[in-house]
């Protein structure tokens, strides 16, 4: 595999053994890999944008399903719960939190990494089939959870993105900032939130070229999307 190409595997346990365990395996499988002992390790380390991201559930600062929901606010990529927990309703709020996938302990080296390989194949699949065109400038992939000007991906925030694909998938339909933030979050809350992930949303969209505004603010209501 070429070093250039290699996927990036994030291991968060804090079981030294396991971890330390779990990085070489996937380093000889072609992988590069790096490993972090606790939650806040996992958020800063994640900076570097992994390809696959393995998350234990008890880990000593922050639980498993916590980190992952402050992962999938600012990233897409596959989450892989490692987990000595067996219980349905323990599953369910691992993907409520965004999981993507649920492995227990103890597993096999074998199947972790089919697991992942299967997700990261998955997610090159569904890239290539999943991008739409709004314009000359402008292509969303709803699959991959990317926006792209130029060519060139835009990053966003999860919450930027998805506020991106609500007002684009409804276009022409005009969203106050309780119903975006109900539909986004999934919850009532502070609406000027919403105010400020439209600008970062703006602002991430033209510092990458787009010269339009396609969000657009219809005052004293909220926003609408023009493509």
């Amino acid at each position: 595999m070429d070093s250039a190409k290699k996927p990036l595997v994030l291991i968060v346990d804090d079981e030294r053994d396991i971890a330390d365990m779990l990085k070489s395996y996937f380093e000889m499988s072609g992988y590069l890999a790096t490993v972090a002992l606790d939650g806040a390790q996992a958020l800063e380390k994640a900076r570097c944008s992994p390809d696959v991201i393995l998350l234990d559930v008890g880990l000593p600062d922050i639980d498993g399903f916590s980190v992952c929901r402050m992962l999938r606010d600012v990233h897409a990529c596959p989450i892989i719960f490692l987990t000595a927990r067996v219980e349905d309703a323990d599953a369910i709020d691992g993907f409520s939190a965004g999981a993507d996938d649920y492995v227990t302990k103890p597993f096999s080296l074998e199947v972790l990494g089919a697991r992942v390989k299967a997700q990261l194949a998955r997610g090159e699949r569904m890239k290539r089939v999943s991008a739409v065109r709004v314009d000359d400038v402008l292509s969303i992939d709803y699959a991959a959870m990317a926006v792209y000007v130029e060519g060139a991906q835009v990053p966003l925030a999860r919450k930027e993105y998805e506020i991106c694909t609500l007002l684009s998938k409804h276009a022409g339909q005009v969203f106050d900032r309780d119903m975006i933030y109900e539909r986004v979050w999934g919850t009532s809350g502070d609406s000027a939130v919403v105010t400020e992930h439209v600008r970062r949303l703006r602002r991430a969209l033209a510092k990458a070229g787009a010269e339009k505004d396609y969000v657009k603010t219809v005052w004293g209501v909220g926003y609408t999307w023009q493509g």
